[in-house]
Formats: C-alpha cells, structure tokens, sequence
C-alpha cells in the first residue's frame, strides 16, 4: 500500500524557504558607510576638544555624548522621533524649508545609526587624542602651522590608531542598529528594512533557515570590521 501511494518526482510537493534577500545587507551597509562617514565631522572636533579642554561642567558634556550608548535603544529611537518626527522640531522645519519628511525613511535609519553609533568614535579617539603629547603640536605652531594644519598634520597622525578604532566601533555599531531605527524609520521591506529588523522578521515568521543565513551574514561582516580593527593594532605595535 505505502508503495503504490508513492509520489513520482514530479508530483512531490517542495517545501521551500522564502528566497534569501539580500536588500536588507545592502541597505546596511549603505547606512553603517553613511552613518560612519558623517560622524567624522561632528566626532573628531567633539573627542580632540575633551582631550584638550578643561572646563566646569566637561563631565557632563562627555556624559550626554556618551549617553546613546547606554540608553536603550528603543528609548534613544523615542527620543529622535521627538526631534525629527513630523511633530518635532527638527522634522517641522525639514519639511517647511525642504518638503523633506525624514521619518519611515532610508536617511532616518542614517540619522538613529549615526546616533547611536558616534560615541563610539568620540571615546576612542579622545583617548587617542590624549596619548599625544601637546609639545609636538606647540612645535608645529612655532614653525607657522596654524590650528588646522597642527591638526592634520601633527595630531592626526599621532592618534590614529585610537581614530580608527573608534571607526570600526562606529561601523560596526550602526550596521547592527535595531531599535532606534525601528522607531524612526520604521519596517518597510525593500525601503528601510535593514539587517537587524529582517532576522527579527524571519524569527518571527518561523524562516528560521533564512534568519539563519542572514545572521552568518551580519556576523561575517562583523568578524571582518574586528579583524581590521586587530590588524591595525598590531600594525602599530612598534
């Protein structure tokens, strides 16, 4: 009987995953590049500034830097919806002066990466901006460097191990975002579902063969982002 109710193989039925996407990567990606690169301008002044300035209050300066990595995210994510939501003053004034509503958008989970992501950066390269010795930067003042030359040119150098770590954290921290960008930028697939929200999905859809695989995946390009970040201590191990 079990023998002549046999399926030919063209008459099995298949049971198969949904396919693997792999927008959810590049979006990723995309962000963490994006969210890195902007916090650049704004974490390199902020970290060389409490390495180099003593004033009343620097505590608590370094304290609201340093607070979205303590926050929960979902609390962080409440509080840029605050600011950039449509209500918020932020996000008022984006849409009144460019018709730009940044929320449930690709640039919103830019905006909770970089958040979440900069005060990585700020800690480690103020504690590379700290192992400088000031002498070198005053020598290059008396040789006619002005501020900005002294910069670049002697102080940079000087702590770039302690800046670049501080990249691979950010890197690393803001391709791994999840619950600040849940909040502003919602979960659309194929427009702001990023890595972190699509192994969510799959668990709570029961793909677990494609939460599996999209997991190897995120956790491939975070071994790679440490083992740079290895390298480049050894590199400079002299």
């Amino acid at each position: 009987f079990c023998a002549n109710t046999a399926l030919l193989p063209s008459e099995k039925v298949s049971v198969s995953e949904t396919p693997i996407d792999l927008f959810p990567l590049f979006l990723s990606l995309r962000v963490a590049v994006l969210a890195t690169i902007l916090a650049v301008p704004f974490g390199l002044p902020l970290a060389w500034w409490l390495a180099r300035t003593r004033f009343a209050g620097r505590d608590l300066v370094a304290a609201l830097i340093t607070l979205p990595m303590l926050l929960p995210p979902t609390a962080l994510g409440y509080y840029l919806l605050l600011l950039v939501g449509r209500q918020g003053p932020i996000g008022q004034l984006l849409e009144s002066l460019l018709g730009v509503v940044l929320v449930f958008s690709w640039p919103a989970a830019v905006v909770a990466a970089w958040v979440a992501g900069m005060p990585f950066l700020v800690r480690a390269a103020q504690s590379g901006f700290e192992t400088v010795d000031p002498s070198y930067e005053q020598i290059a003042r008396t040789l006619g460097r002005g501020e900005l030359g002294v910069f670049f040119a002697v102080t940079v150098p000087l702590a770039w191990k302690g800046i670049v770590a501080g990249l691979s954290l950010c890197f690393a921290r803001a391709i791994g975002e999840f619950g600040a960008t849940l909040m502003i930028a919602g979960n659309i697939p194929g427009r702001t579902q990023t890595m972190a929200i699509a192994i969510y999905d799959a668990v709570q859809a029961g793909h677990f063969a494609q939460a599996n695989t999209l997991v190897v995946l995120l956790t491939l390009v975070a071994v790679g982002v440490l083992a740079i970040l290895a390298t480049t201590s050894r590199a400079t191990r002299w």
